[in-house]
């Protein structure tokens, strides 16, 4: 009868102790994060972001702009020749290249980035916490030059460490494309 209320006794604690255990990684996600998963969820992060819609030159094609995808996510074509910039009045404005990946505004010109991770003319020497501290606090490579309009750092920055972290390891996994792409320039009228 001992022997029996003992195994009795246990086998409720073993439940207890499972509960707790179960309960407990929940509080943690229920879903393991691996490379795969971080990678999937940066490229779908990219994707409903619209970060093609800048970062990838655009051809016309039968329905209109098409992204290249054989240069996804280069940034402006280094290559491209851009008429003048125009003169701008006090009002807001905003152009864009045929490519979408120029534009003009009071800021002056800015060009959008190659996010592949080539190392000379992309993102391929920033480690994940210049990435991150880059789309935190607006400042190219985390501490450089402002990042210009239309890039919309300032509301990425609310994205999480872990969002964040995805999207990079997204960047780092495309394929790289060299393509160095120009820095902004001020506007005309600028004082030199």
């Amino acid at each position: 009868m001992l022997n029996a209320m003992r195994r009795g006794m246990r086998t409720p604690g073993l439940f207890l102790l499972g509960a707790i255990l179960t309960v407990a990684g929940c509080g943690r996600g229920s879903v393991e994060t691996t490379p795969a998963t971080q990678v999937e969820r940066g490229k779908y992060l990219v994707t409903v972001m619209g970060c093609n819609d800048c970062h990838t030159p655009h051809n016309m094609g039968p329905n209109g702009p098409e992204p290249d995808m054989s240069r996804m996510l280069s940034g402006h074509p280094e290559s491209a020749q851009l008429s003048p910039p125009p003169q701008f009045s006090d009002d807001w404005m905003l152009i864009g290249s045929t490519d979408f990946t120029a534009f003009y505004g009071p800021w002056g010109t800015s060009y959008a980035a190659n996010l592949t991770p080539d190392e000379n003319t992309g993102i391929g020497i920033w480690d994940e916490q210049m990435f991150i501290d880059t789309l935190r606090n607006g400042r190219h490579m985390a501490q450089g030059r402002p990042i210009l309009p239309p890039m919309p750092w300032n509301w990425y920055s609310n994205l999480t460490d872990d969002d964040l972290k995805a999207v990079y390891a997204y960047l780092r996994s495309i394929p790289t494309v060299s393509n160095r792409v120009p820095d902004p320039l001020p506007p005309p009228d600028a004082p030199q």
